[in-house]
C-alpha cells in the first residue's frame, strides 16, 4: 500500500484521494440517480478505451469510485482538467482524422457490437451487451430510448405504432443489409454522443478535446446521428462528412448511408426526448417512415 503521506487529507467521504489528481491539474464530476454509475463507470472505460487509440483526444482519466453521502450512492470521475474555448468549432481536416482514426483502431476485443461496461448516453443507460448482429444491437439501444421517452412524456398510440414499424421492418431491412449476401462490417470505437457541445478547443495547446463520451462498438456510421439533429449547429453541413469519407468510405449498400444516417439520428431524439419532458424530439423523426425505405 502507498504510503499514508501520498493521499489527501481533510475530504469528506468514506474514499481516498490521491495527491496527483489533486494537485491543480485534475477535475472531478459526480452523478447520483439514475444510471449514475453506467455514466461515471462507463465514461472512465469510454475515456481509457479512446485514449488508447488516439492519444490526447480525451482528457486523461484518472479513476472512478464511489461513496455514501446520507442515504445516497454518489459516484465520482477524476480525470485531466483542460481550460477549453467551447464556441469555437475544431479545424476540419485534423479532426476528422482523429475521428477516422478512432474507429479505424478502436476494434472490438472479440468482434462482436457492445461494449465492456454500461455506458450511458446523456442521463440515459445504453444496453451494450455483446451482439454478433449489429441490427440487433442497434435494436437494443433504441428500445432503451423508447422506453426511456415512454417513462418522461407517458403513451402516445400513433408513437407506439411508429416504433414498432422501426423495430420489426426497417431496422431489419435497413441495418440487416450491412451483413447479409456476403457483406460485412467491423465494430468500430464510437465516442456515442459526438456533437459541438461535447466538443473544445484547450486554450494552452490549441488542440481539440472531446469529452462526456459513452463508448460502444458499433456499426461506424452510427457516431453521425447527432450531426443531423436540429441542435447540430455546423457538423450538419455537408463538409465534414464529405471529409470523413474520404477516411472512410460508406459501407455498403452505399446508396443507403443517407437512409442509415436518418435511422441513426433517430436515438439521439429520442433520448434528448426522454430527458426533457414536453420535448418536441420524439416528433422529429417520424417523417422517417415517410422515406424511401421500403420492406
Amino acid at each position: 500500500m502507498s504510503h499514508s503521506s501520498e493521499w489527501e487529507e481533510g475530504l469528506e467521504g468514506n474514499f481516498l484521494i490521491n495527491k496527483t489528481v489533486m494537485g491543480g491539474t485534475g477535475s472531478a464530476q459526480c452523478a447520483t440517480g439514475q444510471s449514475a454509475r453506467p455514466l461515471v463507470e462507463g465514461e472512465f472505460q469510454s475515456v481509457s478505451a479512446i485514449d488508447a487509440v488516439v492519444p490526447g483526444l480525451v482528457p486523461k482519466a484518472a479513476g472512478w469510485g464511489e461513496y455514501q453521502s446520507g442515504e445516497s450512492n454518489v459516484y465520482f470521475f477524476l480525470g485531466d482538467f483542460h481550460d477549453m474555448d467551447l464556441a469555437k468549432a475544431p479545424e476540419p481536416e485534423p479532426f476528422i482524422s482523429q475521428i477516422a482514426q478512432l474507429h479505424q483502431a478502436g476494434t472490438s476485443p472479440n468482434g462482436m457490437f457492445g461494449f465492456p461496461v454500461a455506458t450511458a448516453c446523456g442521463k440515459m443507460e445504453r444496453t451494450v451487451r455483446w451482439e454478433k448482429s449489429w441490427a440487433k444491437s442497434f435494436t437494443n439501444q433504441l428500445n432503451d430510448v423508447i422506453k426511456y421517452d415512454n417513462e418522461t412524456n407517458g403513451p402516445w398510440p400513433e408513437y407506439d405504432d411508429a416504433c414498432k414499424q422501426l423495430i420489426d421492418i426497417v431496422i431489419p431491412r435497413l441495418l440487416g443489409a450491412l451483413q447479409s449476401e456476403g457483406r460485412e462490417i467491423v465494430p468500430a470505437l464510437i465516442h456515442g454522443d459526438l456533437w459541438e457541445n461535447n466538443i473544445g478547443i484547450d486554450m494552452e495547446t490549441g488542440k481539440t478535446v472531446v469529452f462526456d463520451s459513452g463508448c460502444t462498438y458499433a456499426h461506424n456510421e452510427m457516431e453521425f446521428g447527432t450531426w443531423r439533429c436540429s441542435w447540430a449547429f455546423y457538423f450538419n453541413q455537408p463538409m465534414w462528412i464529405r471529409l470523413y469519407q474520404r477516411h472512410i468510405e460508406p459501407s455498403e449498400p452505399v446508396e443507403e448511408w443517407d437512409d442509415r444516417n436518418r435511422l441513426y439520428s433517430i436515438h439521439p431524439y429520442l433520448n434528448d426526448a426522454a430527458g426533457h419532458a414536453g420535448s418536441v424530439s420524439r416528433q422529429m423523426w417520424v417523417p422517417f417512415l415517410s422515406g424511401r425505405v421500403t420492406g
